[in-house]
C-alpha cells in the first residue's frame, strides 16, 4: 500500500509540474499576444478612424469649401473627414480647445486673439491649437441695401447692423473697425445674425447692415444680390492705414467691379482664412493631411480654390506650426 501511495503521489506532482509548465507557456502565449494587440493598438490611435472639420454657417464659404477639402482628406489618407456646420472661428477653436473636433477653419487674428489671451479669450489663453496652414483671404464686407443711404462706416450709427455671434471673428473684425471710426457696438443696434439671416433681413428691411467676413464673393450676399441692389461700404485708406498698423493681421483688399453687380471697385480690408489643428493628432497624420489638401488643391472646385497654395500656406500665421505641418513644410522648401 505504502508504494502504491508513493507512486500515486509521485504521478500527481509529474501531472502538476506539467500542466504548470503548460499553464505558464498560455500565459506566455497570451502576453505576447496582448502585447502585439497593444502594439497594433498605438498604431490605430495615432491614425484615427474619423476626424471632424468644423468649417461655419452653411450660407458662408467655410462650409461648401470645407466639404470639398474634407473629400481630399477622406480620399487620400483613409480617414474619414466630416465638414461640419459652426458658428466658425472663436467658437471653433474653443471646440478644438476642448477636444470636440480635430481640424477647424479660423481667422488668423482670431487664433492669434486666442493663444494671446485677449479679445473673446480675454484671460484665456488656448495652449493646445496649432496651425495647420493658410488658405486664402477673408474679406471683410459691410453689405447693406444700395438704397439705404449708408455710404461710409461712420453712418452705420444709430442703424441696425448685423455684426455676428459674440466671439466670432466677424464680430471681432465688427468691434475693431468701429473702434477706428470712433464707434462702439453701444453706437450701433448690433444684431447677433448668421450670414445667411443677414441678408435675409436686408432683404426684408430689418436691418439696415451687415458686417459680413468671408471669401468673395460670398454665396449669402450672391444670394441677396438675385433680389436686392447689392452695396459694399467702403473703408477709407487713411482708416485702412490706421486699422493695419493697430492689427498687422489685416490687409489691405478690393471687392472688384462686377463682383454682386458693383459698378464699381470698393476698397476694404481682409483678414486670412487659415486651417487649426489640435495638438492631440500625430505628426505623421497632420504631415498626411497638410500633404493631401495642399498636394490636390487642382481638386477643388469652389472659386476660393485656386488661392490656397502651399507657396503662400505660410502667410498671415502669427502661431505656431504643428509639428506634422512643419515637416511638410521644411520638405516643400518652405521653411529650412
Amino acid at each position: 500500500m505504502k508504494k502504491k501511495t508513493l507512486l500515486s503521489v509521485a504521478m500527481l506532482l509529474v501531472l502538476a509540474l506539467f500542466l504548470a509548465a503548460c499553464g505558464g507557456g498560455s500565459n506566455d502565449s497570451a502576453s505576447t499576444t496582448d502585447a502585439g494587440s497593444d502594439s497594433g493598438n498605438d498604431e490605430a490611435a495615432e491614425k484615427p478612424k474619423f476626424l471632424s472639420m468644423l468649417t461655419g454657417g452653411t450660407s458662408g464659404t467655410y462650409y461648401p469649401l470645407g466639404g470639398e477639402m474634407a473629400k481630399i482628406i477622406t480620399d487620400e489618407t483613409g480617414i474619414q473627414t466630416d465638414a461640419v456646420s459652426s458658428n466658425a472661428s472663436a467658437d471653433n477653436v474653443i471646440s478644438l480647445q476642448e477636444g470636440e473636433a480635430e481640424l477647424a477653419f479660423v481667422q488668423t487674428d482670431v487664433i492669434a486673439n486666442a493663444v494671446e489671451g485677449i479679445n473673446a479669450f480675454d484671460g484665456k489663453p488656448v495652449d493646445n491649437v496649432l496651425a495647420l496652414g493658410s488658405l486664402y483671404p477673408e474679406t471683410i464686407q459691410i453689405v447693406t441695401n444700395a438704397n439705404s443711404g449708408i455710404e461710409s462706416v461712420e453712418d452705420l450709427k444709430g442703424k441696425t447692423v448685423s455684426v455676428g455671434a459674440p466671439g466670432s471673428g466677424t464680430y471681432i473684425n465688427a468691434e475693431q473697425i468701429l473702434e477706428i471710426h470712433g464707434l462702439t457696438m453701444d453706437d450701433i443696434k448690433a444684431q447677433n445674425l448668421d450670414f445667411g439671416e443677414s441678408t435675409g433681413g436686408i432683404q426684408d428691411g430689418n436691418i439696415d447692415a451687415a458686417f459680413i467676413t468671408a471669401g468673395t464673393p460670398t454665396g449669402a450676399v450672391e444670394g441677396l444680390g438675385a433680389t436686392t441692389d447689392v452695396s459694399i461700404v467702403p473703408i477709407a485708406q487713411e482708416k485702412i492705414d490706421e486699422l493695419v498698423e493697430k492689427y498687422p493681421y489685416y490687409a489691405a483688399d478690393t471687392i472688384t467691379e462686377g463682383t454682386y453687380g458693383l459698378e464699381e471697385d470698393v476698397n476694404t480690408v481682409a483678414v486670412l482664412a487659415m486651417l487649426a489643428v489640435t495638438d492631440s493628432l500625430s505628426e505623421d497624420v497632420v504631415y498626411d493631411i497638410t500633404k493631401a489638401l495642399y498636394e490636390n488643391v487642382d481638386q477643388i472646385s469652389h472659386a476660393k480654390g485656386e488661392f490656397i497654395k502651399k507657396e503662400s500656406a505660410l502667410d498671415g500665421i502669427d502661431v505656431d506650426l504643428h509639428p506634422g505641418a512643419e515637416k511638410y513644410f521644411k520638405e516643400a522648401g518652405l521653411l529650412e
